[in-house]
């Protein structure tokens, strides 16, 4: 694979997962105007439930294509995916914190 193609794959994997937590931010932030008031113990549980799930959907848009390449032994690759998407990461933190900075 390309280094074109890596940085573009790890771009929208890093994309991914930032709107996946885009998505989880808006439900944490109007749960109770969605789900209303939750008093009793599912509240609990589902937060629980949810950050679970998103550990696991973070996880494979982070490292499943990494993992794969890896196991086909493509380890350069899959090494240079897995960073190039961390970098990403990086980059869109480092723009929300400024976003927020200038607010």
């Amino acid at each position: 694979m390309k280094n074109s193609t890596l940085i573009v794959n790890s771009f929208l994997n890093a994309l991914g997962v930032a709107l996946y937590i885009v998505g989880v931010s808006f439900i944490l932030r109007n749960g109770e105007r969605i789900f209303g008031k939750m008093d009793n113990f599912l509240g609990p549980v589902a937060f629980l439930l949810l950050f679970v799930l998103s550990a696991a959907i973070t996880g494979a848009l982070t490292l499943g294509r990494p993992a794969v390449l890896y196991l086909e032994n493509r380890k350069i690759e899959a090494v240079k995916l897995f960073f190039y998407t961390l970098g990403w990461l990086g980059v869109i933190t480092i723009v929300v914190f400024a976003v927020q900075a200038l607010k």
